[in-house]
């Protein structure tokens, strides 16, 4: 733990420092500093990662800092003139690009995920202001959608680790969002089918369809 909690000092002297010296040429506005990082890699694959979190959080509240904790949207709120940037597409996996996420084993899912993806928009837009059991049917959507994307499917398909599951979890959130879509445009909600779903998969609880408006 020693080692977490010097990694965390370390981090902080690094982005005071960072935000320091870019200061200096952003008058009107503060910089932000934008660190994203996969979630599993607390825990999972870095064990002293939440302890990690914890006393960075601990620091940049007890210690001296130049900066405070942010969201983008937060941002984008209290200083909406800012410069409009175009990112260079970059990547973890390997060779910097998304070999990992498209390539023969796996690109077939893509045609899939692109479909269903439009497909919600599709459904955002066509029923904007939905109550009650098509609100629930929508939202169910949502999710389904967002748990066929998950980037680690592709990923275990393609290291080569547990590919049929993988798969078969493509296939069912696909399978499940389609199902709904149809009935949902047909009016025709099978509320059995979407409650026996929505226990199963209920991540994201708040969760608003409207969001692919």
């Amino acid at each position: 733990m020693d080692s977490a909690e010097k990694q965390a000092g370390h981090f902080l002297d690094s982005r005071t420092s960072q935000i320091a010296n870019l200061s200096q040429y952003m008058e009107e506005t503060p910089p932000i500093i934008l660190c994203p990082y996969d979630a599993e890699l607390y825990g999972h694959w870095w064990y002293e990662g939440p302890y990690w979190l914890y006393i960075l959080f601990k620091k940049i509240y007890y210690d001296d800092c130049n900066f405070k904790l942010i969201t983008p949207s937060e941002y984008i709120n209290k200083y909406p003139s800012m410069q409009v940037a175009s990112p260079c597409r970059s990547s973890w996996g390997a060779n910097g690009y998304s070999e990992v996420w498209l390539n023969p084993t796996n690109d077939y899912a893509h045609r899939h995920l692109h479909v269903a993806g439009d497909r919600m928009c599709e459904l955002a837009w066509e029923y904007p202001n939905s109550k009650g059991l098509k609100k629930k049917a929508l939202n169910q959507c949502a999710r389904e959608l967002l748990l066929a994307q998950s980037s680690d499917w592709l990923f275990i398909i393609t290291n080569g680790t547990m590919v049929d599951y993988a798969k078969k979890r493509i296939k069912e959130h696909i399978g499940r969002f389609t199902k709904l879509y149809y009935q949902i445009k047909e009016d025709k909600i099978d509320e059995d089918f979407l409650k026996d779903i929505a226990k199963k998969d209920c991540i994201f609880p708040d969760i608003d369809y409207r969001i692919y408006r």
